[in-house]
């Protein structure tokens, strides 16, 4: 069982926020602690929904790995509410964990996978062409319920359908995409940006592998394994992540980190497949300096909030 202490006087203390499955914390966020108590904090793994935990006694909760929360969203933003001093805001959080903000984001100009929105007891058929595509929850986390889908395959048809119907009986909005070839080869390219002084600063870039390797079948898990390398963001994969961050409602001023993941489009341009402001992996150990820079954005929040 965790203790909660109480500071030691004029020390910051800092809550990372994560599950019950990781008490201890992700590896890669457990790599901001010791930079962080060299800056004279006091951070702790809290688990989000512990009834124990007084929110009020830290004086910044930074969302990590919370990755539980997507069967149970909106008792997660109710309790985003609860928490005095919250990075990201609670207001964000609820804007974000429903994908249905690319939709706005699209509106506003932001080049984005096209998607078709199933909302819960809504009659779906899937396209007539047979392309590949993925459908997957409005509300998800780690790549759950997520599925690839040929649909040339009248097996892969069938189980597409199952799928949508699996989540709409569940209550559930689905989203269904076009599989952007390019993540076979180029990958996906996540373009992390963390506080500073002046508001977001572009930190590092990482690559993720082809995930998706097949249907989705139903089983339950908390995240799916991810193969992740350096990579160098080229000019026109940062131009594109600062457009959707400019879009982002009520500003990045106030936000601790943000996470703007890209694929190259059928015409090679990079398209948003997802913008994480709510408890994205940082990948902070695969750049040199990140988790001081991480360090140094969540003292950033905390002297502001002085």
């Amino acid at each position: 069982m965790t203790t909660h202490h109480q500071p030691t006087r004029g020390e910051p203390r800092v809550a990372i926020v994560t599950c019950t499955a990781l008490p201890d914390l992700d590896p890669d966020d457990r790599l901001v602690l010791a930079p962080l108590a060299a800056r004279g904090v006091a951070a702790e793994a809290v688990v989000w929904d512990d009834p124990a935990v007084d929110w009020s006694g830290y004086d910044l909760a930074v969302l990590r790995s919370p990755w539980d929360y997507a069967l149970r969203r909106d008792e997660f933003v109710a309790w985003a509410r609860t928490v005095p001093a919250l990075g990201n805001p609670a207001d964000v959080v609820a804007w974000n964990t429903d994908k249905r903000y690319l939709a706005e984001l699209s509106a506003a100009g932001v080049p984005t996978v096209p998607t078709a929105w199933v909302e819960p007891g809504e009659n779906w058929t899937p396209p007539a062409d047979t392309g590949e595509y993925v459908i997957k929850p409005a509300v998800s986390a780690g790549s759950q319920d997520t599925g690839r889908y040929d649909l040339a395959d009248p097996e892969h048809r069938a189980l597409a359908v199952a799928h949508v119907r699996r989540l709409s009986d569940a209550g559930r909005v689905t989203m269904v995409q076009p599989y952007l070839s390019a993540v076979d080869t180029a990958g996906e390219t996540a373009l992390l940006f963390l506080a500073g002084p002046d508001g977001l600063v572009f930190s590092h870039a990482i690559r993720k592998g082809p995930m998706l390797t097949g249907p989705d079948l139903g089983v339950a898990e908390l995240y799916k394994a991810e193969r992740i390398d350096a990579r160098t963001a080229t000019p026109e994969q940062l131009d594109t992540a600062e457009k959707t961050l400019a879009v982002i409602p009520g500003g990045t001023d106030r936000l601790l980190y943000a996470r703007v993941d890209l694929i190259p489009g059928p015409d090679g341009a990079p398209v948003l497949v997802e913008l994480e402001l709510t408890e994205p992996s940082l990948f902070i150990g695969y750049a040199d300096g990140a988790p001081d820079r991480l360090a140094e954005a969540i003292t950033t929040h905390l002297r502001a909030r002085a």
